[in-house]
């Protein structure tokens, strides 16, 4: 099945991508540790949140499509969850 990602989840990743950037310029411009792990943290924290985001909306359309065709969907809502587990 494919998926169709959101302008909004497309907008956060570019996002993202730019807090990316910023912190090699802070590496460029040789800040403190401090500085960059505290902007990487920011990063990480973005990335968890968009991670999140793109579970919750598949899940959403799984158990959609699941409950369409008469399924069980304990069995997508188990999948999304080791998808949120394993990206920890």
């Amino acid at each position: 099945m494919s998926y169709e990602y959101s302008n909004e989840i497309k907008a956060r990743l570019k996002r993202i991508e730019g807090q990316v950037r910023g912190v090699l310029r802070l590496m460029d411009e040789q800040k403190s540790c401090k500085e960059v792990v505290s902007q990487l943290s920011a990063v990480r924290n973005a990335s968890d949140r968009a991670i999140a985001q793109i579970v919750a909306e598949n899940l959403q359309q799984c158990i959609i499509d699941e409950q369409a065709a008469g399924g069980d969907t304990s069995k997508v809502v188990e999948e999304a969850i080791q998808l949120l587990v394993k990206s920890r």
